[in-house]
Parts: structure tokens; sequence; C-alpha cells
């Protein structure tokens, strides 16, 4: 399995528009992507203008191939190029619990 911890800051006035593109990725991970596990969208409470996105992929070229070229990801992609404050950070990770044993679900 492989997984993302990625943060993201927005400028400032692009908060709900962001919000609501990011929301359309979401869904098209977790509805039309058979690799992806997981896709969370969580904002930061102290600063609406941080992101974060925790994805859980069945292997790394299910997101590196499935994900980066799925049409609902190239649309948000191409819609928020130009709200990010800086360049988002990516932590790959692999997850120990729950392990691979079919236990995670969207």
């Amino acid at each position: 399995m492989f997984a993302l911890f990625v943060t993201i800051k927005i400028k400032p006035g692009h908060a709900e528009e962001f919000m609501a593109a990011t929301l359309g990725d979401a869904e098209g991970s977790n509805n039309n992507e058979p690799g992806c596990l997981r896709f969370d969208v969580l904002q930061d409470n102290s600063d609406t203008n941080k992101v974060y996105l925790y994805e859980v992929y069945r292997d790394k070229e299910s997101w590196e191939v499935a994900h980066r070229e799925a049409p609902h990801y190239t649309k948000w992609r191409s819609t928020v190029q130009d709200w990010f404050d800086g360049d988002p950070q990516r932590v790959e990770t692999t997850p120990v619990y729950p392990a691979g044993d079919g236990s995670w679900s969207h």
C-alpha cells in the first residue's frame, strides 16, 4: 500500500472555491478509482487557507498513473493551479495500521 499526506496553503480569498474543486477531486477518487482506498480532505481549524489531503492507494502506481491521469484530477489541477500559496508539501508513507488486510474502505 501507498499513502500520501499533503499540506496545501491557499492564497487568501480562494479557500471556498478551492475546497469546492477539491471535494470534486476527492469524490472522483473515492468513487471512480479502484486503486484509491481513501481520500480525505481536512481543513485546518486555525487557518482556513490551509488544507490537508490524506490519500491511500493500493500501490504507488495507482496514484502515479490511475489517479494523476483521471479526468477529475486533471480538472482539479487546472482549476486550482493559480490558488496555491507556494508549493504543496507532500509526504509519502506506508500505512502500518490498518495493514494491507482488506480493512481499508472508502
